[in-house]
């Protein structure tokens, strides 16, 4: 998707950065080299992206301009929660579900677009008013869970995995929200993808909360209150 859209919109001053928001190199970089995009690929392994830009959860995206004004702050890239519908046995979501998560990404990649071509003319263009206004500021908590965050990793790659396991729990009960953090300490699968039974848990308890805030952009998927 972002690759497609990249090729068409480079020469329009458009680039993609793709941050891989994990502390296993290893998990990520085969993903990576396997899309073999043509833009720049990074791994965060101290999610400092994360930190600077609220990010808690993949895929997120931040709109910047060429004069290096957030545009969009920090939002879902147009992804939907079609996922929690997911039927175990036959292992597939239901129709009218799969149909919203794939008009949610169409949608999202139709409004960059839209944006690289005409600008802050765009509708999906926030000024600096709307952007401050979609912009959530990190707490205290926050602040500090990051921080255990990154004394976390650093205790890890010194092979100290018990204190450094400590560190990335402690993280994650000041930051609950943040999926980015939660999952630097959960069990992998066989595709590195931290998707087991514990992640499964962990969606469960959402209840009616989200996992994909919705965004806010024409066209893409309403509030659960307004379904």
């Amino acid at each position: 998707m972002w690759q497609t859209l990249y090729e068409e919109l480079k020469d329009r001053n458009f680039i993609v950065i793709a941050v891989a928001m994990d502390s296993r190199a290893d998990a990520a970089r085969p993903w990576i080299e396997q899309a073999a995009p043509t833009y720049p690929a990074l791994i965060d392994r101290d999610h400092r992206v994360s930190e600077l830009y609220n990010m808690v959860n993949v895929p997120q995206a931040v709109w910047i301009d060429e004069e290096g004004r957030i545009v969009r702050p920090a939002e879902n890239a147009g992804a939907f929660e079609a996922f929690r519908s997911l039927n175990f046995e036959t292992m597939t979501v239901p129709e009218d579900k799969a149909a919203t998560a794939v008009n949610a990404k169409t949608t999202y990649v139709a409004a960059v677009r839209d944006w690289v071509l005409t600008g802050s003319a765009s509708a999906h263009a926030f000024d600096a008013d709307q952007a401050r206004a979609h912009t959530q500021a990190p707490s205290a908590e926050t602040a500090q869970a990051h921080c255990h965050f990154r004394l976390g990793q650093h205790l890890l790659r010194q092979d100290r995995a018990g204190e450094g396991n400590e560190q990335l729990a402690e993280a994650s009960r000041l930051h609950p929200t943040s999926w980015n953090i939660w999952r630097q300490a959960a069990e992998v699968n066989d595709m590195g993808l931290a998707a087991g039974p514990e992640f499964w848990a962990r969606v469960n308890a959402l209840g009616d909360d989200y996992y994909y805030p919705p965004v806010d952009m024409a066209g893409m998927p309403p509030p659960k209150t307004d379904e």
